[in-house]
C-alpha cells in the first residue's frame, strides 16, 4: 500500500490554447484556458479548479503525501495550494512541488517519463518507496485511486474498459490497447491500433483495456528506466509507457492491469469545460467536504 500520489501538471496545455467555436464556453473561462494550466481553470461548483477535486478524490482514497510536478511557469499553483516547496498543507493533505525544468534547447517539457524524474531526482525519498502516478486533467474516482493504492502488486495500472469510456469514438479509438495476459499482466502497449486490430487483444473477458496514465510505480524498480528512457522517435518527448515497456522487457509480469470499467471525465480542449461543469454539477456538492 503506498500514501503518496505524483500528479502530472507540468505540461503546456497546448491543445487547450487552441481557438474553439464552442458557444458554451464564457469569456472568463476562455482567458483562463489560454494562460493557466488546464487543471487550474475554474470550472467547480464554487469556482474552484479541477485539481481541487482530484486532490479532494485522493484524500477519500487514502492519500496523506501529494507531489505535484509544474513547469517553471506552474507558479500558479503556489497560489492556490501553497507557497512553499515542501510540506504544505491543504484540507488534511500534504502538499510538495517539484519543477519539471525545459532543457534549454526546447520550448516544453520532456513528457511525462521526464516529469517523474524530476519528481523523484527532487524527491528522492520517493526512489526507496512506492507510490502512484496520474494526469492532473483526468478525474479518476476514489475507487479507482483508492485501487491503484491498495493493490499488493508493487507496479500496476488501472486497466480500463474501453467500452466505458463516454469521449468520442475518434478519441477513443486513439487510445494506446493495453494487452494483457490471461492473469492481467502487461504483455505490450499498441499504439493507435485499427479497429480491426483492437479486437485481437481482447482480455480473458472480451473487453479492449485502455490506460488512462494511471499507475503504481516501485521507485527503486522504475528509477534507472526512467533514467535511460529514449526520447520518441515522432512525438519528441520521453514517456511513461515507454519506461513501462522497457521495465516488463526485463521483468515480464511486473505491471499488473487492475481491470476496472467507468468513465474518466477529461480536460484537454475548451470543447471539454463545459461537460466538465456539468458532471461536477451533478456528482459533486456545491461545496466539498473534505
Amino acid at each position: 500500500m503506498c500514501n503518496s500520489l505524483v500528479i502530472l501538471a507540468g505540461g503546456m496545455s497546448s491543445r487547450m490554447k487552441k481557438p474553439t467555436t464552442a458557444i458554451s464556453i464564457t469569456s472568463k473561462e476562455t482567458e483562463q484556458a489560454n494562460e493557466r494550466s488546464k487543471s487550474l481553470i475554474s470550472i467547480g461548483n464554487s469556482g474552484r479548479p479541477l485539481m481541487d477535486y482530484l486532490l479532494y478524490n485522493a484524500k477519500k482514497a487514502g492519500y496523506k503525501n501529494i507531489y505535484i510536478v509544474i513547469n517553471e511557469k506552474g507558479g500558479m499553483f503556489k497560489e492556490f495550494y501553497g507557497k512553499q516547496k515542501t510540506n504544505n498543507q491543504f484540507n488534511g493533505l500534504n502538499i510538495s512541488f517539484a519543477i519539471q525544468y525545459i532543457p534549454e534547447n526546447r520550448v516544453k517539457p520532456m513528457g511525462t517519463a521526464d516529469a517523474v524524474l524530476q519528481a523523484l531526482e527532487q524527491f528522492t525519498a520517493l526512489k526507496q518507496q512506492t507510490f502512484s502516478v496520474c494526469n492532473s486533467d483526468n478525474l479518476y474516482s476514489v475507487t479507482a485511486l483508492q485501487r491503484i493504492r491498495e493493490v499488493q502488486s508493487t507496479n500496476a495500472f488501472i486497466s480500463f474498459d474501453r467500452d466505458a469510456l463516454a469521449f468520442s469514438l475518434k478519441k477513443i479509438y486513439a487510445f494506446a490497447i493495453m494487452n494483457v495476459d490471461s492473469n492481467n499482466y502487461l504483455k505490450d502497449i499498441i499504439e493507435k491500433p485499427s479497429m480491426e486490430e483492437a479486437k485481437q487483444y481482447k482480455d480473458k473477458n472480451s473487453k479492449i483495456r485502455v490506460s488512462m496514465n494511471i499507475f503504481k510505480l516501485d521507485g527503486n524498480m522504475i528509477y534507472p528506466y526512467l533514467k535511460r528512457c529514449p526520447v520518441h522517435p515522432i512525438r519528441n518527448e520521453k514517456e511513461l509507457p515507454t519506461v513501462v515497456l522497457n521495465c516488463i522487457s526485463d521483468y515480464p509480469e511486473s505491471f499488473l492491469g487492475i481491470p476496472f470499467s467507468e468513465h474518466v471525465p477529461d480536460l484537454t480542449s475548451k470543447e471539454d469545460i463545459a461537460v466538465i461543469k456539468s458532471y461536477l454539477k451533478e456528482h459533486y456538492p456545491s461545496i466539498l467536504k473534505w
